[in-house]
C-alpha cells in the first residue's frame, strides 16, 4: 500500500481546545518568526536575544535553531538541496504546532532558496508568519567566519556551502530586514520587537 493509499485513510482529529484558546490564556497572538540569512550573519545571536527579552515580558517563546535541530529530528539530513528542503518542511511543521499551541515561534536557518521559504509560509494564516531577513554581505560573513565553516568550504572539506558552492536567494519581500554591516545586536532586536509587539497586540512601549 502507497503512501497516498496511506493518507486516504488517516482523518484528522480536532482538539477540543483551540490555538484560539490557548492564545487567550497566554496572553497574546501566536506567530511564526522565520529569520533567514547567510551563516555568519547574525540569525542565531539575534534570535537567541529576542528570545530572552521576549521570555523576560512573559511572552511565551522558543527557538528553533537550525543547527541544533540537526541534532536531533533533522540529524539524518546532508545539505544537499533535496535535503535542505527536506530540512526546510520539517522545520516548518514544528514551528506550526508550537503555533497551534499559542507560542511565538523563532526559527533560525539559512533556508537559501525563496520556494522553500513560500512553502514554510504557506503552512501558517497570512498574518502567522514573519520573515526576518538578516541581511550582511558575504564578505563580512566570510570575514566574521564564527564557526570556521568559511575557510573549510573554501579549502574543500565542506561541500555544498551556501554562499561558495550553493546559492542563496535573498528574500523577495521580507516583513523585516535586519542589516548586520550596520546594526548592533541590541538595536536588530529592539527593531524586531517593536514589530513584533504590534502583530502580538501588544502595547510596543509597555
Amino acid at each position: 500500500m502507497g503512501s497516498k493509499d496511506k493518507n486516504q485513510h488517516i482523518v484528522w482529529h480536532d482538539s477540543v481546545i483551540k490555538k484560539e484558546d490557548r492564545q487567550k490564556k497566554n496572553g497574546h497572538k501566536s506567530l511564526m518568526v522565520w529569520f533567514t540569512g547567510l551563516s555568519g550573519s547574525g540569525k542565531s545571536t539575534i534570535a537567541n536575544a529576542l528570545q530572552a527579552e521576549l521570555f523576560k515580558q512573559g511572552i511565551y517563546v522558543y527557538l528553533l535553531d537550525g543547527d541544533n535541530l540537526r541534532h536531533g529530528i533533522n540529524r539524518n539530513l546532508s545539505f544537499s538541496e533535496t535535503d535542505r528542503k527536506e530540512n526546510i518542511r520539517r522545520t516548518a511543521e514544528v514551528g506550526k504546532l508550537f503555533v497551534d499551541a499559542g507560542g511565538v515561534i523563532l526559527a533560525a536557518l539559512i533556508s537559501p532558496f525563496e520556494e522553500d521559504r513560500q512553502n514554510a509560509r504557506s503552512l501558517f494564516l497570512e498574518d502567522e508568519f514573519i520573515e526576518v531577513y538578516v541581511k550582511c554581505s558575504l564578505q563580512e560573513c566570510e570575514k566574521r567566519d564564527p564557526k570556521g565553516l568559511y575557510k573549510k568550504a573554501r579549502s574543500g572539506v565542506i561541500k555544498q556551502f551556501t554562499g561558495i558552492d550553493q546559492p542563496y536567494e535573498e528574500p523577495v519581500n521580507p516583513e523585516i530586514t535586519i542589516d548586520t554591516d550596520k546594526l548592533t545586536i541590541n538595536e536588530a532586536v529592539k527593531k524586531i520587537e517593536t514589530y513584533l509587539k504590534k502583530r502580538l497586540n501588544l502595547d510596543p512601549d509597555e
